[in-house]
């Protein structure tokens, strides 16, 4: 087990990237219905990271990936087959930091966002992904699964201050048996956190995270922080977006600055079956020279574009359809996971 007295760091998610993670859809999954529509999107992503790094790509069978990826450069893709339960790396990939200077991938539990859906293949991932040598030898794998935590639930500034929201790292079914102070001090202990802020507002209708911050407020430097804003008084969400906002400017940078706020706007509606999903235009997906953003067919793309390019005026913004990712209550952020450079690949796949 780690211990308090070592050096540790979890980066930005804006810092050098060595990779990035999808876990690739199947038809054993909630995708079934819709894999016609759903693979275009992960080709999509798939080619934008491998543009610019290594990309991790777990999944049920390779041949069949390398169909659905057509003519792309393979020597920048590590595959593996393990089984999974669906696709939502964010949450069930590696977390990375680093001990001393070394690194580590570190392996929570995930639960299925406090037992809602099952996840016991996902749960599995990161130790065959470790036991497989997808990763560099010099990588040091630590088991962390007596505690439930997902990645998109938390954001790093790279500084030492976590950005968190008290809905879902609170909520049951995870680690409820641990109070805020409690879960507070276990974070900043195995993250080397040395301060959160917790927001206590803000949600979407059709999300089932129970408020993940990286569907709510991101850090884009130390001292910038993009977030949802509700202007329509009349949307249910306004309320609670309004409050949001509200803590967000009270919030002080490590310097004890206000925070440069960017407000995204609020996605238009997107339904499904009468309900309504939780399009979100802070679920975007920082990698090297550039952010990959969702896009939902509205004019809204573009103001939220031109919104991120003023937080990242030196990378290139590209937008993504993922209205079919939509569908599934998630989002583009929550289908990846980056490694930052000190988490190095395995030589490309051997075994494919």
């Amino acid at each position: 087990m780690i211990q308090k007295q070592f050096d540790i760091r979890f980066p930005a998610e804006w810092e050098e990237q060595s990779g990035a993670m999808l876990t690739w859809p199947h038809v054993d999954s909630d995708w079934r219905e819709i894999m016609v529509e759903v693979i275009p999107c992960f080709v999509s992503i798939a080619q934008e990271i491998i543009k610019r790094e290594k990309l991790l790509i777990v999944c049920r069978n390779i041949a069949e990936v390398k169909r659905d990826l057509g003519n792309v450069d393979l020597k920048q893709i590590v595959f593996r087959e393990i089984e999974s339960n669906d696709s939502w790396a964010r949450d069930h990939g590696p977390i990375s930091i680093t001990v001393n200077g070394n690194p580590f991938i570190c392996d929570y539990a995930f639960n299925g966002w406090g037992m809602k859906f099952a996840a016991n293949l996902d749960n599995q991932i990161n130790k065959k992904l470790y036991a497989s040598k997808a990763f560099d030898p010099s990588i040091a794998y630590q088991s962390m699964l007596h505690c439930v935590l997902e990645g998109g639930s938390i954001e790093s500034d790279g500084c030492g201050t976590l950005l968190t929201s008290t809905e879902c790292l609170l909520s049951d079914n995870r680690n409820e048996y641990k109070s805020k102070e409690e879960i507070g001090d276990y974070l900043k202990l195995m993250l080397g956190i040395e301060r959160i802020l917790w927001l206590n507002h803000g949600y979407l209708e059709g999300d089932d995270t129970d408020s993940h911050i990286d569907t709510l407020a991101r850090f884009c430097t130390p001292q910038t922080i993009a977030y949802v804003q509700c202007l329509d008084m009349h949307d249910p969400h306004f309320e609670a977006l309004h409050a949001m906002e509200k803590e967000l400017k009270s919030f002080l940078t490590i310097d004890n600055k206000p925070y440069q706020l960017i407000a995204l706007p609020m996605a238009d509606v997107v339904m499904d079956n009468h309900c309504r999903l939780p399009a979100t235009y802070a679920n975007f997906l920082i990698i090297n020279k550039a952010v990959l953003m969702p896009f939902y067919n509205s004019p809204k793309d573009a103001i939220a574009q031109e919104c991120l390019q003023k937080a990242f005026p030196d990378r290139e913004i590209v937008g993504i359809n993922c209205l079919p990712l939509i569908k599934q209550h998630g989002s583009l952020h929550c289908v990846t996971m980056q490694f930052p450079k000190s988490i190095k690949f395995a030589a490309a796949d051997s075994t494919a």
